[in-house]
C-alpha cells in the first residue's frame, strides 16, 4: 500500500475525489511537491472514469506525461515533473513553484493569452465543466437553502433560466481553460507568463469562463480584470460583450453554487438560518456573492 515518506510536509488542497494528499519535500537540492491520486474503485462515481468530465481522475497525470501545457502562452505548467503509476493509483512529482504575489491584472492578462493557445487535441480534455457542476447541484435538489434567504427570488429566476444561460455561454467561442483558476493555483511567474499548478481540470470552455471563476477570489473587481483579459486575448477571437457574458455566467452560477453549498452545511443546526450568515465557513461565500450583485442583476435582465 502506498504511503507518504516520513518527513514530508502535508499541504492543503487536493479537493478532488481522487486526491489522496499533497506534500512538500526535497529531492536532492530541488524542492518538490508530491501529489497522490487513487485509482477509482468499483463503487466510485462513474464520472471519475469519464475523460471529458472535470472530475476525471488521472487528467493531472496526463498533463504531465504529454507536456501539453509546458510552453503555452500566458499560463504554463511546471517543466520539471514526473509520473509514477501503480495498481493503486498515480504519484505526481513536480518542482515547487514559489509564490510571486501576482496582481490580479497580471493574471487576467495571462488568462487572456492562454485563451488563445492552440492545444493539441486529446480525448481527456474536460468539456462542459459548468454544466457538469450544475448537474451535481441539480442532483442534490438545486438551490434549496438559498430559497430561505433574501436572494430567494433572484436565485429562483436564475435557476429556472440555467439551461438558457448555459446554452448562451456554450454558443461562445470555446477556448483553452485551466478550469480551477483560483489564486492559489496561479502562483508563479516566468517573464510574462504565469506558472500554474493543479491542472486536473484542464479543458476547453466559453471564452471568459476562467476569468469569471478567477474574479470570485481576486482583489480586483471584474471590470478591470476584463480589460486586462481583453488586452491578452488574440485580436478577433471574441468581442468584449462575448467575453463579459462568458465571465458573468461562470462567476454568477459558481458563486451561487458555493453559497448554497456553504449554507446547506450549517442549515440543519439549531437556530434560524439568518443567524448563521456570519459563520466562518459561510461568511466568505456570502461576501463573494455580494460582490457579484451587479453581474447577477445583468443576467437577470438579459
Amino acid at each position: 500500500m502506498w504511503q507518504p515518506e516520513p518527513g514530508w510536509l502535508a499541504l492543503p488542497g487536493g479537493s478532488s475525489a481522487s486526491t489522496v494528499g499533497v506534500w512538500r519535500t526535497v529531492l536532492g537540492d530541488q524542492p518538490v511537491v508530491v501529489k497522490r491520486l487513487a485509482a477509482p474503485a468499483e463503487h466510485d462515481p462513474a464520472e471519475l472514469g469519464d475523460p471529458r468530465h472535470f472530475a476525471y481522475w488521472r487528467r493531472a497525470a496526463d498533463v504531465v506525461t504529454t507536456g501539453l501545457v509546458t510552453s503555452t502562452p500566458g499560463l504554463r505548467s511546471p517543466r520539471l515533473a514526473a509520473v509514477e503509476e501503480d495498481v493503486e493509483g498515480i504519484t505526481i512529482t513536480e518542482e515547487w513553484v514559489e509564490d510571486a504575489a501576482l496582481s490580479g491584472l497580471f493574471v487576467a492578462h495571462a488568462l487572456g493569452r492562454f485563451a488563445g493557445a492552440q492545444l493539441t487535441p486529446t480525448p481527456w480534455l474536460a468539456r462542459n465543466q459548468l454544466r457538469d457542476r450544475m448537474a451535481r447541484v441539480e442532483h442534490r435538489g438545486g438551490w434549496k437553502t438559498l430559497e430561505r434567504t433574501t436572494v430567494a427570488d433572484v436565485a429562483a429566476h436564475l435557476w429556472s433560466r440555467r439551461h438558457e444561460l448555459l446554452a448562451a455561454a456554450d454558443a461562445l467561442v470555446q477556448v483553452p481553460m485551466h478550469g480551477d483558476a483560483i489564486p492559489a493555483n496561479l502562483p508563479g511567474r516566468e517573464g510574462d507568463d504565469v506558472v500554474a499548478i493543479d491542472w486536473s481540470t484542464l479543458g476547453t470552455g466559453p471564452v471568459g469562463a476562467d476569468l469569471g471563476y478567477y474574479a470570485l477570489a481576486a482583489r480586483e473587481d471584474l471590470e478591470p480584470l476584463l480589460d486586462a483579459y481583453l488586452m491578452g486575448l488574440p485580436d478577433g477571437l471574441a468581442t468584449r460583450e462575448e467575453v463579459t457574458l462568458g465571465a458573468r455566467v461562470s462567476a454568477v452560477y459558481t458563486v451561487l453554487n458555493r453559497a448554497e453549498w456553504a449554507l446547506a452545511r450549517v442549515a440543519g443546526g439549531e437556530g434560524a438560518l439568518a443567524g448563521k450568515f456570519r459563520h466562518p465557513s459561510v461568511a466568505p461565500h456570502l461576501r463573494a456573492l455580494q460582490r457579484q450583485f451587479a453581474h447577477i442583476e445583468a443576467l437577470v435582465e438579459r
